[in-house]
This record gives structure tokens, sequence and C-alpha cells, in this order.
């Protein structure tokens, strides 16, 4: 019998999943679009960001409550090992990418007079103890967590990728039902 993980567990994963492709793509478009857009698509990015930040915390809570399904029989042990690594990994970014551009974002040396608003809809705060830096440090801060922001992003890459990889490998090349076990259907 198929083992699934929770309807909220799935829920959860698409939604992240597609909140980073759309701040990937964001990532990837705004050095290409007209100065005027520019800023609209980094408020958005930074938005979705917070929000990812959110929903992880709501997944590793879920967790914490409702271990996920055993993986099939069959899985070699390597398998088994790499596939643990690289979801360890998933979550880590999960909280990695989003807190280093918000300490990056509270760092900004015109933060004070250019507020943050998730969504358009309100003002979200921004780290009061960086942005009370000496500017020097306050500038150390912004382009150390922007340089590790970047990094991050290659291992966003790396792992999603992997991620895939197994996915489509034990679904289609073992004949698994792995995509079945985080899709919506009946239980």
């Amino acid at each position: 019998m198929l083992q699934r993980y929770t309807t909220v567990a799935i829920v959860l994963h698409w939604i992240i999943a597609a909140l980073i492709v759309a701040n990937v793509l964001l990532a990837w478009t705004w050095p290409n679009l007209a100065d005027a857009q520019v800023r609209p698509a980094i408020d958005l990015h930074k938005s979705i960001g917070i929000t990812i930040l959110g929903l992880a915390l709501l997944r590793i809570l879920w967790r914490l409550g409702h271990r996920p399904p055993p993986l099939p029989q069959g899985y070699a042990r390597w398998e088994v090992g790499a596939s643990h690594i690289v979801h360890w990994g998933l979550y880590l970014i999960l909280f990695a990418m989003p807190l280093t551009g918000w300490i990056m974002d509270s760092a900004y040396k015109d933060a004070a007079s250019h507020p943050m608003f998730l969504y358009g809809l309100f003002e979200w705060p921004r780290l009061g103890f960086i942005m009370a830096l000496d500017p020097a440090t306050k500038k150390a801060v912004h382009d150390g967590f922007g340089e590790a922001h970047e990094i991050i992003a290659y291992a966003v890459y790396a792992l999603v990728a992997l991620h895939l990889a197994g996915a489509i490998k034990h679904q289609w090349l073992d004949r698994s039902q792995e995509l079945q076990r985080m899709w919506f259907g009946r239980r």
C-alpha cells in the first residue's frame, strides 16, 4: 500500500516549491528589467522570501508532530542517505535564504528611508539591531550577507536539481510511485 505524506505537508511542499521558483525567476529577471520595474520586482522577491520563511517554519512544526512516511522498500542504502542529506539541506536553505536576505536588506544603507512592505500591504520590520550598526559595519554586514545569499542560491539550484533527479529516477526508471506520495489525491 502506498504511504503518502499528509495533506498539510503536501500543500506546504507545493506552495513553497512554487514560491522558490517564482523567487528564482524574479532574481534572474530583474537585471533585464527597465529601471522603473526593478524595485517592484525586488520588493516582490523580498515578500516571497519572508513568506517562504514563515511557511518553512510551519513545515518544520508540522513535521515535528507528523513523521513522514517511510521510503519505499528497495532503495539502496546510498539513495536513502542521499535523500536525507538533500531533504535536510533543503530545510536548511528554506531558512538560510530568507534570513540572509532579511539581514542584508536590514543592513542596506538607505533602509531607514526606504521601508519594506510585505506585498505592498503593510510595513515589514527590518532588524533594528542591524540598522543601528555604524555605517562601516553595516556595509560589511550588507556585503557579507549579500555574498552568502548569492552563494546559497547556488546550493538551492544544486539541491533542487538533486531532489528532482531523485524523484524522477524513482518514478520513471525504478517504476515506484514516488510522485504519488507527495501529490494530491485519495489517501
